[in-house]
């Protein structure tokens, strides 16, 4: 077996309108397709990146938080490379979402900080390898 990239990460949400809102005009994530489910009384929402790889956004009725501290074993964080994550982390505070502090990874020496989406799943924003276009994917 050879595994290509990642293709999509699932995401459940509390509630659709405001998550769809904070990945679509907050993180600015292109909308491919939109679907309404009726049997499941349920949205899910297909979300691009500039690679390609997408987000499912999904909403169930009555769907259980999220877990929180301590870490529950399984999914961790999503992680999106940007160029500038100064940047990046400025232009979310200006539309009132919090961000942590800037810190460096000890192994990589880039810079990276975490915020959250409206369901308090973390996010991460990872410093690109300096001179690395964005939405370049590695060969």
């Amino acid at each position: 077996m050879q595994l290509g990239r990642l293709h999509h990460v699932a995401v459940i949400c509390g509630d659709y309108e405001v998550s769809k809102r904070f990945y679509t005009e907050v993180l600015g994530l292109r909308v491919v397709a939109e679907n309404y489910r009726a049997a499941r009384n349920s949205y899910k929402l297909d979300l691009a990146l500039p690679d390609g790889s997408q987000i499912e956004l999904f909403s169930f009725p009555d769907a259980p938080p999220r877990p929180t501290r301590p870490e529950a074993q399984g999914l961790r964080h999503l992680a999106f490379e940007v160029p500038d994550v100064q940047a990046a982390a400025e232009a979310l505070a200006a539309q009132g979402v919090a961000v942590e502090p800037l810190r460096i990874d000890e192994y990589t020496g880039r810079r990276f900080t975490f915020f959250a989406d409206p369901d308090g799943l973390p996010l991460e924003l990872y410093e690109a390898e300096p001179g690395t276009p964005p939405g370049a994917v590695p060969s």
